[in-house]
């Protein structure tokens, strides 16, 4: 079964700046590009920071305020001084939040979403700007033809673990929900059919529709039996 990783969807042509970029030309780029950030790369594209919107928009926010204050909070006192700043290396957020090629799709968006960031630079082993992923390109694995999906439930989930008697369990794909139908020889085996194609790239839902021969739940511990399905 084929996992999905941030080097399926990711864009490979990326718009980069070096550190010495002035302000202006960073504007300019993200405008005429239409992107909300750009990463900061130094002479060997490794990944040094990113510059966003909002890394700009401190120039405005505080345009004409006095100098940051020795007691001031060190986010405030950051944000004050990426007002005054010159250059791509002054303006950027830095460490940036990267992952690594081979990086699950998963996993990516769980790291998007608790750094609050829209797009994730990805890197090389050494650290070297390879591509870079947002949102939207982690949504692209949902956007799968059913008939896709349809093939590796049957390729991956159904001929790989129900060897016994396959061609008992059906699966139909619908906007990426797949139903299971069918039965099986026990729970445990019904069970681990859901969750393996629940992992199948571009699956919405599942819905477990297979009835079984024998209850093994209170053998292996998972709780007291619910009768035979």
């Amino acid at each position: 079964m084929k996992n999905w990783h941030v080097d399926d969807v990711m864009t490979t042509a990326v718009v980069t700046v070096a550190e010495t970029v002035p302000y202006r030309t960073v504007v300019d780029l993200l405008i005429r590009n239409r992107l909300s950030a750009v990463p900061v790369v130094d002479d060997f594209q490794r990944v040094t920071g990113v510059v966003s919107e909002a890394d700009l928009l401190r120039k405005i926010e505080y345009a004409g305020q006095e100098q940051p204050r020795m007691f001031e909070g060190r986010r405030r006192r950051g944000e004050r001084l990426k007002a005054n700043a010159l250059t791509a290396a002054d303006l950027m957020s830095s460490p940036a939040v990267t992952v690594l090629t081979g990086t699950s799709i998963p996993a990516a968006a769980r790291l998007m979403d608790r750094e609050r960031v829209k797009r994730l630079p990805v890197t090389d082993d050494l650290g070297r700007l390879v591509g870079i992923v947002s949102r939207s390109d982690l949504l692209k694995v949902h956007l799968r033809p059913d008939d896709d999906i349809h093939r590796d439930v049957l390729h991956n989930v159904v001929r790989v673990h129900m060897t016994d008697a396959p061609e008992q369990v059906q699966a139909d794909v619908r906007e990426g929900i797949v139903t299971l139908h069918g039965r099986v020889d026990r729970w445990s085996t019904a069970d681990i059919a859901g969750r393996l194609t629940h992992q199948i790239a571009g699956v919405v839902d599942v819905v477990d529709e297979l009835t079984y021969d024998y209850d093994d739940r209170e053998i292996l511990g998972t709780g007291v039996t619910h009768g035979v399905g």
